[in-house]
């Protein structure tokens, strides 16, 4: 038999899927299908698609597609670089599934390897920035000072906002993609955005804060502690955009008092993939800890009191403020933040000033060779980049018949931002296209010196990275070991199911992962010629033709690079549309209780007001509630948005109804497209009638979470609202994080319209099988008018609690069966929601089943210790002494199959509480290990 893709991606086989639809009592899927999504949204035709490839056929198709690209040598700087990733990095992280397929580390105990990557990867950013503390990454730098800016307006001192201070000034040195995202995000929250330089401004009392680019977009390194003292002096706070990797050689930020610190770390061994994914930092002052958006990690103790990691701070996050947050960022690039850490590990602080002192003196060699051809470059100080003046188009016309590429600034000049990779041979290569151009600005007699670049005011002096992490592990043996030792620490998918409701922790085919590391894809930098990356636009806008099929939509943006980006993208589209229309006073946004927390958030940060509509007790929308505060609001309002199926794992049969309802009242439908892996092929968000959505291709389209991201959350749009994506300016790079698309891509094209139709129908068979096989020992909250549930399913645990059982021992104790807990809590406190996906086989999901039902039958034999002392480790349990009144057996084995395939956790429970109170987010110095 040949197999297809198709067979390669779904996990039950059809003797399997025929005892699956005879124990939860149909005939076929099709009879299940229609007991599950009502008939008026069901596709009547098949979804349209190519015929599917074989892995083998992918293969070839991408290899010939990624020759269209043409890899240049490329000088264009502006935020990105040509960097070397250590093949041991790329090897055992980027293209090992332990590492690009686990989950957000919500359950530390299994997480703890992650957790210290990203503890890590904190202690980096902290130290060379300078500032007390750091999140675990953003999505890149542009969002991240965008999310600077957000924060900075919110902590406005009581005076400033007494005179509505709402000017926020910006160098004119601030990177182009940069002040693009600071302008859309300014708009809505009512930001005045000032362009000048930074030593001329005059301030006064209407601004609250300033932004610096160090050094400038064009190389320029300026007085930073000049400029923020200026701005200090009128009480705004500071941001300062930083080239990291600059900062072995620069003076830390924080010495001169700023308040935030981004930027990105792709220098840190980051391929450039036109654009990403990439792994932005946040750094800022710990009197900000509770305000500073994403995610950070703390440490903690566990139940032993032995030192453990956690996500710290977790209330700042939006699903618990909802429409108080001021961000809504909930994924971070924690496997690029986990690489780029690793990378400063493998290099260590002397590896890292050695790399920028080579990229400075390269640069320093070809200013001087520059000037001997009688060409002047203008920047005084500079750490990589020279601005030269010259004639900008015949220069860059030449480059390009050399395969190089060059930053084109004006007619007058142009940019040379110098890397990692740049060696003799290309400095040379470039002094030969100045030379080929015959003009000489200069006396060519004249001997330039090499003087010092960088300024004395400077200079660092700041010591960083001094911990033993980053001192220890300079050998590929030693890394790699490393990286082995955290790895054995979490639970990933190729251990075993991740039944993460809402989150779909399906396969990430290998065949999809492969072509990431192919430099035809990862070396193009996201601001190429187009003429240089045709395949890259064909991928790009197949991919989006794909998208607007499924969807059922007339046009598609790729550019929002996480699923919240997508949210907020589709309602700025919304309002723009608005506005366009003479409604701009549309600003109301109906949101059900059940949402997503990123959904409010979402809606606040566009400039909207967030009125909530309950939900009845089977789980869906309240149609009285809903159709009273649209009919109350009509006059203003702007947006429903909606999850569907629902937020409960429904296909509510009312949804016409209620898109009918909101276009009545002028407003539009946006769908959070959270639940697509349930309507793929048999119904789509235009045929419930709303007007965008966005998609995670995370999630439905099979980009690994890699442990909290990457992300990608492009937004579709109806034709009406077409007009307006080409005005979205989120992310920094065009087409947000590009080289992820490829494996969405790969994914469509393998499966076909056929294959990603029966991909769904096999995800709502797996979640009613789970389901069936559940219910006689839990209670399963919500289902649809039949019965049935869509491709995902909530069970409470709340009755257990008369036995003084919570929803997280449940999830503690599964750890001891070797699974992930399902996603806890949401949307519904005290329960447990359940999504199996259509990858995972009839064995797997048995084997999850029975440890549920073990788990039930645990809490009935009255056992609480069993549950409340879960997660066992294996110290623990091989302990000379034991005195639980259950065995080492059932603590540890507590069913066969576990001792096959046993996952220890690393630490005990983790005192949630504690880390909170004694917050620690980064590596001790190293003296402390002496």
């Amino acid at each position: 038999m040949i197999h297809n893709f198709l067979t390669r991606h779904l996990g039950p086989r059809q003797k399997e899927i025929q005892k699956m639809l005879s124990f939860i009592g149909v005939e076929s899927i099709e009879e299940l299908l229609t007991e599950t999504i009502p008939e008026e949204i069901r596709l009547k035709d098949k979804l349209e698609s190519n015929t599917p490839l074989s892995e083998y056929q992918f293969l070839k198709h991408i290899q010939a597609l990624s020759n269209n690209n043409k890899l240049y040598d490329t000088y264009i700087g502006l935020g990105y670089h040509p960097t070397i990733t250590p093949p041991v990095i790329q090897r055992n992280i980027l293209e090992n599934p332990g590492w690009y397929t686990a989950y957000t580390p919500y359950q530390a105990e299994i997480a703890q390897g992650r957790l210290e990557a990203l503890f890590n990867f904190q202690t980096m950013v902290s130290d060379l920035t300078g500032m007390q503390l750091a999140n675990a990454s953003l999505l890149d730098e542009s969002t991240s000072a965008a999310e600077a800016m957000s924060m900075i307006f919110s902590l406005r001192t009581r005076e400033q906002k007494k005179v509505n201070a709402n000017k926020l000034f910006v160098s004119d040195k601030i990177l182009p993609q940069t002040l693009e995202v600071l302008t859309t995000r300014a708009i809505p929250l009512g930001i005045k955005l000032v362009v000048g330089n930074e030593l001329e401004v005059v301030y006064n009392s209407t601004y609250f804060g300033a932004i610096f680019q160090y050094p400038g977009k064009h190389g320029k390194i300026t007085n930073l502690s000049l400029a923020v003292r200026k701005a200090k002096s009128f009480n705004l706070k500071t941001i300062v955009a930083a080239d990291l990797l600059s900062l072995t050689l620069l003076e830390a930020p924080g010495k001169y008092g700023v308040d935030v610190v981004v930027g990105t770390t792709q220098r840190f061994g980051i391929p450039l993939g036109y654009g990403g994914p990439h792994a932005a930092f946040y750094a800022t002052k710990e009197d900000y800890k509770r305000s500073i958006p994403g995610r950070i990690i703390g440490q903690t103790i566990d139940l032993d009191g032995n030192p453990a990691l956690r996500m710290a701070l977790q209330t700042r996050e939006q699903h618990i403020k909802r429409d108080r947050a001021t961000s809504n960022i909930c994924t971070a690039q924690v496997l690029l933040a986990v690489m780029a850490g690793m990378y400063g590990a493998y290099h260590g602080p002397e590896g890292l000033k050695s790399i920028a002192e080579k990229i400075h003196n390269d640069t320093k060699e070809l200013e001087k060779s520059l000037f001997e051809l009688g060409y002047l470059n203008v920047n005084d100080f500079y750490f990589d980049t020279l601005k030269v003046k010259c004639n900008a188009y015949d220069i860059c016309k030449l480059a390009n018949l050399t395969n190089i590429n060059f930053n084109f600034i004006d007619d007058n000049h142009v940019g040379i931002s110098l890397n990692e990779t740049t060696d003799e041979n290309s400095i040379v290569q470039i002094i030969k296209v100045f030379k080929n151009y015959k003009v000489v600005h200069n006396d060519s007699s004249i001997k330039a010196e090499i003087v010092d670049k960088i300024p004395f005011y400077s200079k660092r002096e700041t010591p960083y990275m001094t911990h033993k992490v980053f001192n220890s592990y300079h050998s590929e043996t030693a890394l790699m070991r490393y990286i082995k030792t955290l790895e054995r620490k979490d639970l990933a998918l190729n251990h075993s199911m991740i039944s993460l409701g809402s989150c779909t922790m399906k396969l990430n085919a290998a065949v999809e992962m492969l072509p990431l590391s192919w430099p035809q894809w990862n070396s193009i930098h996201p601001f190429a010629p187009n003429d240089q990356v045709e395949g890259y636009r064909e991928m790009l806008f197949e991919l989006e033709r794909d998208l607007n099929k499924v969807t059922g939509f007339h046009s598609t943006s790729l550019q929002p690079n996480s699923g919240a980006q997508g949210e907020y993208s589709g309602l700025m589209v919304i309002r723009a549309y608005h506005r366009d229309n003479n409604n701009g006073h549309r600003n109301i946004c109906l949101i059900p209780s059940s949402a997503h927390g990123t959904n409010p958030a979402s809606a606040v940060m566009a400039g909207m007001k967030v009125v909530v509509i309950k939900t009845d007790e089977l789980g869906n929308i309240d149609i009285k509630d809903l159709s009273d505060k649209a009919e109350k609001h009509k006059d203003s309002l702007a947006a429903l948005m909606i999850t569907y199926p629902s937020t409960h794992g429904v296909f509510e049969s009312n949804i016409k109804t209620i898109t009918n309802k909101i276009h009545q009242c002028g407003g539009q439908v946006y769908m959070d497209g959270a639940n697509m892996n349930a309507q793929v092929g048999l119904t789509s968000p235009a045929l419930i009638g709303a007007d965008v959505c966005h998609l995670n291709l995370h999630k439905t389209f099979a980009i690994p979470h890699g442990g909290g991201g990457p992300g990608v959350g492009p937004i579709c749009v109806a034709k009406h609202l077409s007009k307006y994506l080409p005005d979205l300016k989120v992310s920094a790079a065009p087409y947000g994080s590009a080289l992820a698309c490829l494996i969405s891509y790969g994914y469509i094209k393998m499966l076909g319209g056929d294959g990603l139709t029966k991909a769904t129908e096999i995800a709502i068979l797996n979640a009613n099988y789970i389901k069936k096989r559940l219910e006689d020992s839990y209670d399963i909250l919500y289902t649809g008018v039949k019965g049935r549930s869509a491709h995902e399913l909530i069970i409470d645990c709340r009755p257990f609690r008369e036995s003084k059982i919570e929803v997280v021992d449940i999830a503690k104790r599964l750890i001891d069966y070797g699974f992930h807990a399902p996603t806890v809590s949401f949307p519904v406190a005290g329960t447990m929601m359940i999504e199996p996906t259509e990858s995972e086989n009839l064995e797997e999901i048995d084997r999850f089943c029975d440890a549920m039902i073990g788990i039930r039958e645990e809490i009935s034999s009255s056992n609480i210790e069993l549950l409340k002392n879960a997660p066992h480790t294996q110290a623990m349990v091989t302990s000379d002494e034991w005195t639980y009144p259950y065995t080492r057996q059932q603590a540890a084995f507590p069913l066969d199959f576990v001792s096959n395939n046993k996952l220890w956790p690393s630490v005990r429970r983790v005192d949630e509480a504690y880390g909170d109170r004694n917050l620690v987010c980064s590596c001790n110095p190293i003296e402390d290990y002496n």
